[in-house]
This record gives structure tokens, sequence and C-alpha cells, in this order.
């Protein structure tokens, strides 16, 4: 990876709540130290809005370094139509630190930033040949709804890659390489013409079959990957278009697996900068034993290269065709890899199409992991598997490993309206980091542990993705 590990960042915050007739606002500071010898570059960060107290609706935030203003976007993750998540993207210079102005606003802004990210999802009129934007849609789960959703499901891009998630009971994770970096699946939709690819447009990269393709979540029978199926509903939603990072979740409803009925949600996060996912699954209910797998696909059998740390990161390497036209396309070269965080896996696994470890969490109602693929259409990418491998190892590397207390400050309340907070040192996936506040009354809160982090626990269920 381009960045290193945080090794510690001091977040001081000051706050200013201000009242007028019509709009409220709220100011914090944030002071952030890369004490490594790496530069971090397009580091995400997110701040939840709840554990920054706004005390108002939030509708707009201006992120500033210094006199620069840093891109940014509200998110709204569950639909209330009110912003849950402020999350922004920035170059840390290696042994520097960076205080930033964030101002919270209940006014609403037309401000627009440029597009380092795109989602989107259309339905297909294939009689009139017309395709209309949707959010989201849920249909039963016998209905057959792949053809009828142009690109077979959601599609969303960084400058880097390209995904789609099949709307099947595949789910499969599909890849789209590009020769160069740029958006470009607003413009192509999966599918570029010849004029397009002529200008150097890139294209599909894989054909996943019944694979998991890049790290898609299967079922696991003792044997083999098993789809998704059979459920009573499904449904896919973008949640976050951009500028800075997409958010696309992939819901099911009453999947009949093993044994159980499980409500099931996987969450696909991709940045700006970024050729990496963050995969989260969550359950309306804790699991039991209920066994899942994931990993990469076998591109092309025996002939396949694979590497693999036997403690939850897997690759692969080969050439196939990416579709069954074998006349117009040639064959396509892919890297892929996965990371599971080692405390969910249970077994290193194979079958036919699949190179695969098995996953549990018992007790929890959720789990996560990483993946990514590169392509030698790229003009920036890994042209080699020897390259592939290497870099995958040091990408495993820099995905979090812990989060912990190293200080804490207790700044009166009578001292220009200062709250005390909490200083974390967190080394975070993608080499980013998300700043956790918590006003305290008291300081003994400074002899807090990194137990505060369990999954179950307010702050634990905002930071757990982070956490190895």
């Amino acid at each position: 990876m381009r960045t290193a590990f945080l090794a510690g960042f001091l977040l001081l915050w000051t706050s200013i709540l201000s009242a007028q007739p019509q709009t409220s606002f709220k100011t914090i500071s944030i002071e952030i130290s890369n004490s490594w010898t790496k530069d971090k570059i397009d580091a995400p960060v997110v701040l939840k809005i709840e554990d920054l107290q706004p005390g108002f609706h939030v509708r707009s935030a201006v992120v500033l370094n210094g006199e620069e203003e840093i891109p940014s976007q509200l998110d709204d993750l569950n639909g209330d139509l009110q912003a849950d998540e402020l999350a922004f993207v920035m170059n840390i210079p290696a042994n520097e630190t960076s205080t930033l102005t964030i101002t919270l606003s209940s006014a609403k802004t037309n401000k627009t930033y440029p597009a380092r990210v795109f989602a989107g999802m259309r339905i297909r009129d294939i009689p009139k040949q017309k395709r209309t934007p949707i959010q989201s849609v849920t249909v039963p789960g016998t209905t057959n709804f792949y053809n009828m959703v142009h690109g077979h499901g959601p599609m969303f891009e960084s400058e880097l890659v390209a995904y789609r998630v099949y709307f099947n009971q595949k789910q499969t994770i599909d890849p789209y390489g590009k020769f160069n970096k740029g958006l470009e699946i607003q413009e192509s939709s999966f599918y570029p013409n010849d004029e397009q690819l002529a200008r150097g447009f890139g294209d599909d990269v894989l054909m996943v079959g019944n694979s998991c393709g890049v790290g898609t979540l299967k079922g696991w029978d003792g044997t083999k990957a098993t789809h998704i199926e059979p459920v009573a509903f499904r449904t896919e939603s973008i949640l976050a278009y951009g500028p800075i990072r997409t958010i696309v979740d992939v819901a099911v409803k009453g999947w009949n697996y093993q044994g159980k009925e499980l409500n099931m949600t996987n969450r696909y996060i991709l940045y700006a900068g970024h050729r990496d996912l963050l995969v989260e699954t969550f359950f309306d209910e804790p699991l039991k034993d209920e066994l899942f797998c994931t990993g990469v696909q076998n591109i092309m059998g025996n002939e396949t290269l694979s590497d693999s740390d036997h403690k939850g990161l897997i690759g692969s390497w080969g050439r196939h065709w990416p579709v069954n036209d074998t006349v117009k396309y040639a064959k396509e070269t892919v890297g892929i890899a996965t990371y599971i965080p080692q405390k969910y896996i249970r077994k290193e696994v194979k079958d036919k199409d699949n190179f695969l470890y098995t996953v549990s969490a018992p007790g929890s109602n959720r789990f996560h992991y990483y993946t990514m693929f590169t392509s030698c259409k790229e003009t920036f990418g890994y042209p080699t598997p020897e390259a592939w491998f290497a870099y995958m190892h040091e990408w495993k590397e820099e995905l979090p490993c812990a989060a912990f207390a190293v200080n804490c400050l207790w700044i009166s309340k009578a001292s220009a309206r200062r709250s005390s907070i909490l200083l974390y040192e967190i080394r975070s996936w993608f080499s980013s980091f998300t700043l956790f506040s918590s006003m305290r009354e008291s300081a003994r809160f400074c002899a807090c542990t990194s137990s505060i982090f369990s999954e179950n626990s307010r702050m634990g269920r905002s930071a757990w993705p982070l956490i190895k």
C-alpha cells in the first residue's frame, strides 16, 4: 500500500454551538498525528454524528485543513433522512501533525465536490430499451430479477477499480478492470461499446461462474461453497453514492440455511483512491454454530497460481476468458485477494471453483472481512503474480490490528466549553482511522482499556469494523 499504519493520533475537541433564528452550527477541532515514517495517502476518516453530539439535525458539513477545504460527505445509513456519519479522505505526511476544523450546520448547502467514486443501479425496460435509476429494490426470493437490473445488480467504482454485485442467489462480487485511472461506469454501465473501448475504457475481466469471484460470502455444506438460497426476499440498495465513498447493501430475509432461518445483510464500502472493499455482514440475531465461507476464485483450474499465509489471507492469479464471446474478447489476467480476521476463521478449505476459509462468529450478530483485485489491464497496478502476492501480504499488514487507549485528557468545561475526550491509537483498515469521541463528566474514565470496544457496546458498534 502507499500508506502506512497510523501510529497514533491526537484528538482535541473544542466545540462552539451557536443558535440563530434559522441555522445552528457546531465547530470541532481535530488534531491528527502520523508518527510513522511513511506518508498516508487518501486515508479515510469517518466521524459518527451521534458521537459529535451536535444537538440539531446536521444537513451540511465543512472540513478544513488550515485554509484548504477537504471534500467530505454526510451519509444516512438507516434511511431516516438524517446523517449518521461524516466521511472524508486526507493525506498526512510522515511524522507530521494535521489540525482539522470541522463545522456542522443545520442548513442545507448546494456545494458539490469532484466525484472520486460512483455508484448506480438501473431497472431495465427491455422492449423500450430504457433504464431507470433506482436506489433500492426488494423482490420475493422466487422472482428471477437478475435480468431486470442493468448490469445485473448495483455497480460502483473508485478511480482504480469497479465492482458489481449480482442480484440473484449467487450474490457474486464481479470485477471491472481499467486501463487508466478514472471513473467510467456511469458512462459505460459495465458494458463499454466499441467507441468507448477505442477511447481506452476498461471492461469485465472475470467470468465468475459459480465461484465466489472477488471475496463473495457463500454458504458451506461441508465440501463446497453454496449459494444464498432459498430465501423469502432479496433486497439490493445503494446507501452512499459519493463523492468520497460508496456503500452498497445486499440483504436477504428468511434464508433457510443449516436448519435456521436467517436475515442477513452484506455491506460493501469502497473509498476514493482505493481498490479494497470492506465487507460487513450483519444478522438480526446472534449467530450460533452457522458456518459460512469466502475467499478467492480459482480462476483457471490447475493452472491458477495461489498464495496463502494460512491465517486468513488468501490470493489467486490466473488468466481466463471474461465472457463467453471468445471471438470479440481476449483472455484477461486477474489477481484476487481476500483477508478474514483470524478470530472468525475455522478452517482453510477449497473446492473446485475456489480457495476458501470457513467463517463463523458464534454469539455475535456480525463479522467482517476485506477483499480486492487487480487486472493486468491496469497501467498503474501489479503486472506479475510475484508483484501481486507481495502487495497482498503488505496489504494485510496494514489492515486493522487493535484499538486501545494511550492517553486521556480532561479539560474543564469552564475552559472555553471544552469537553473531555479519549486519545486512541488505531491501526486501521485501509490505513484509515475513525475518530470516536466520548464526552464524560469524570476523569475516572481515563482508566479505560480496549474492553470498551466490544462489539456489543455503543462505542464498540461504531468501532468494531476497525478492530482485528
